[in-house]
């Protein structure tokens, strides 16, 4: 029996398998990767590692054993039909008969139009019969903290939230929930809401940003189309940019809230506050 992570170099993907290091011995974990000379310090550490692509299914075909535990992490392609590419992880694992398949959501209050391919991988996953957890992963503090570079330079948080306000947590937070998951018992055919235990609005995020540098950082709320210029003016590609605006409509409903505590009870500890990742990306 394995446990088997997809799109292990990734964001997410690294530090689940830094955690499993720390519970499980290194040759019960796989590590799916595209390039596996991302993967050299987890090969060297005894991790058995898998070359396997979304866009080429073949290459799932003998990836997993009958008892095997995956993790599916949602890809990261918007443009190349992601619920497709998952059907290819949900079709191998169901034909190798693993024993469970926990797959990497959005939260079910969203209605953003990101949340569509998660929507349709969840359709997928239920339909195909297979033992599964749902985590649905809420927003991410880095998804903030790893942007300050023009945050600073302009000194000032733009978006088009108003006062909506965000549940978030660290990457590290929301792969201990998957790294419990993957290890312990009970799990199949749950859905976990997952979220940090403070949600924060904007007008706080750029008041602690301010605390922190000791610079005066404004809230700027923008509508929507300006938010989409400024950022296709920064390089994102205008599909991408949109989703982004659209997040943050949901966010203004309040849908990116998430009260359950699953995430703190999952983690075995509280989650990582807003402003303590905002620290840790100022001292990088």
């Amino acid at each position: 029996m394995s446990i088997v992570v997809t799109g292990a170099t990734g964001h997410l993907g690294r530090h689940v398998v830094e955690q499993l290091l720390e519970k499980v011995p290194a040759d019960q974990i796989t590590a799916v990767v595209r390039t596996p000379e991302k993967a050299a310090a987890f090969a060297e550490r005894g991790v058995r590692i898998a070359v396997a692509d979304y866009n080429a299914p073949e290459t799932f075909d003998t990836l997993f054993a009958a008892g095997d535990k995956v993790l599916l992490i949602s890809g990261n392609e918007f443009d190349k039909g992601r619920v497709e590419q998952h059907k290819v992880v949900i079709g191998a694992a169901k034909a190798a008969g693993v024993a469970l398949l926990a797959y990497t959501s959005a939260p079910g209050s969203l209605t953003a139009a990101l949340a569509d391919d998660h929507r349709g991988t969840e359709e997928a996953l239920l339909a195909s019969g297979l033992p599964y957890t749902l985590l649905r992963n809420g927003w991410y503090n880095e998804n903030y903290t790893e942007q300050l570079a023009p945050v600073l330079e302009h000194s000032a948080v733009v978006n088009s939230a108003g006062d909506g306000r965000v549940s978030s947590a660290s990457r590290a937070d929301y792969a201990a929930a998957a790294v419990a998951v993957l290890t312990g018992e009970g799990h199949e055919n749950q859905t976990y809401e997952l979220g940090g235990d403070e949600a924060w609005g904007f007008a706080e995020y750029a008041a602690e940003l301010s605390r922190q540098t000791g610079k005066e950082i404004a809230h700027t709320n923008v509508p929507a189309e300006a938010l989409i210029g400024i950022l296709t003016g920064a390089g994102l590609p205008e599909p991408f940019a949109a989703i982004l605006a659209g997040v943050d409509a949901s966010i203004e409903k309040g849908e990116l809230v998430v009260a359950t505590g699953d995430l703190s009870r999952l983690a075995g500890r509280p989650t990582t506050p807003i402003s303590e990742s905002i620290a840790v990306a100022l001292k990088g």
